[in-house]
């Protein structure tokens, strides 16, 4: 593979990048009743993963906001285990860096409010045992963010047959993909990525967009990436509400 750009890219509709975040709550969940170690049962016998009733309840409106526009739909985000989900979802929030190092094992809900909007995200852990949940919460999001452990390339086939299952059965839902880790010795470009997960295969009719993250050593202000992507988000969100 060759390519040189490695920060962002765009395919699809444009859509202009506004806005700030005003406030942030980070939460966790995770009942380990809720998920059974292994591979899941078979699907008639297979419990109901829930995110809890309160993951939108800690997204207080800002000041000044419309109490008319309709309530926040949720942003799903995914990818397989070590991809460094919760470590860009934390930054997104809180405008600092903290690494993750521990695999998410259930839920991470993450509210972001702007001066336009509420932003609800949504982390399932990428472990295989929870994959079989991610199909469960497509029909309630109106946005998918996908994040790949660039310098991870052995699995990244892997990474790809998940994403095109994943949004196989709806052709208009917006996928951002996050080429994460693009800081590491290694790591593939976006234009790598975008070829090594075939996104052009994935249909006209979505916007689709690819952006290289990284996250930076504890404690520093986030990448301008991560901004970028922050407020993108943003302006999407506000469109589609």
């Amino acid at each position: 593979m060759a390519g040189s750009l490695r920060h962002f890219a765009l395919v699809g509709t444009a859509v202009a990048v506004t806005g700030g975040v005003a406030y942030a709550v980070w939460r966790s969940y995770f009942n380990p009743q809720e998920v059974p170690p292994g591979p899941p049962p078979p699907p008639q016998q297979q419990p109901l993963l829930r995110a809890p009733e309160s993951a939108g309840l800690g997204c207080p409106a800002p000041p000044g906001a419309d109490q008319d526009k309709p309530a926040s739909k949720q942003i799903l985000v995914l990818g397989l285990d070590g991809a460094g989900k919760t470590s860009v979802l934390h930054s997104l929030a809180t405008n600092q860096v903290k690494r993750s190092t521990a695999p998410t094992e259930g839920f991470n809900a993450v509210c972001i409010s702007t001066e336009e909007t509420k932003m609800e995200f949504l982390e399932i852990g990428g472990s295989e045992s929870l994959r079989y949940y991610w199909k469960r919460y497509l029909p309630r999001i109106l946005l998918l963010i996908y994040v790949v452990d660039s310098a991870d390339h052995a699995r990244l086939p892997v990474a790809k047959k998940l994403l095109h299952q994943l949004v196989q059965s709806s052709s208009t839902l917006p996928v951002m993909v996050l080429a994460n880790k693009q800081d590491l010795e290694g790591a593939y470009c976006i234009t790598d990525i975008h070829e090594a997960l075939a996104l052009s295969e994935l249909g006209d009719e979505r916007k689709m967009f690819l952006i290289g993250t990284h996250v930076a050593e504890d404690g520093f202000e986030i990448s301008s990436s991560l901004k970028d992507t922050r407020e993108l988000i943003a302006q999407l969100v506000s469109d589609a509400l």
